[in-house]
């Protein structure tokens, strides 16, 4: 099961990186690689998996564009979650109720889709129980 969180991260950064294209560059292109980076950088997927997940960001913009502006302003524009909550004005509690509808949104239309992304490996959900934990359940259903 992928952590569509990560997955967002990851998309989020390759959307912003690869937004920059259709603008004007700052730095000549042979100058490109001589100064250090103004700001962190932050991993981002391929670019396959940046279209398949820009397609369901698509069909989420038809179904219910605030969800996908919401989802834009935090994993894209990197916005926290109460100044969303300032701009839009509702709480920031909404806020994040609205951003796990639009992340359920997305896992639905990648696991409609049935794509397999390339950062499925590294965006693996943890198991958070242990094994102890585990046997009790078992045991429990058991009974």
């Amino acid at each position: 099961m992928r952590d569509i969180q990560m997955v967002l991260e990851r998309y989020g950064a390759w959307a912003a990186g690869c937004g920059n294209e259709g603008y004007y560059a700052p730095i000549a292109a042979g100058f490109k690689g001589l100064l250090p980076a103004s700001r962190k950088s932050r991993s981002s997927c391929s670019d396959n998996d940046g279209l398949i997940i820009n397609g369901a960001m698509a069909r989420l913009k038809k179904h219910d564009p605030l969800l996908c502006i919401m989802l834009e302003w935090y994993y894209i524009l990197c916005i926290p979650v109460r100044t969303m909550g300032v701009k839009l004005g509702v709480s920031h509690t909404q806020i994040l109720k609205r951003l796990q509808a639009g992340e359920g949104f997305i896992e639905g239309v990648l696991a409609m889709l049935d794509v397999t992304l390339e950062i499925d490996r590294e965006c693996q959900k943890q198991n958070f129980y242990s094994t102890k934990v585990k046997k009790v359940v078992e045991f429990q259903k058991a009974i």
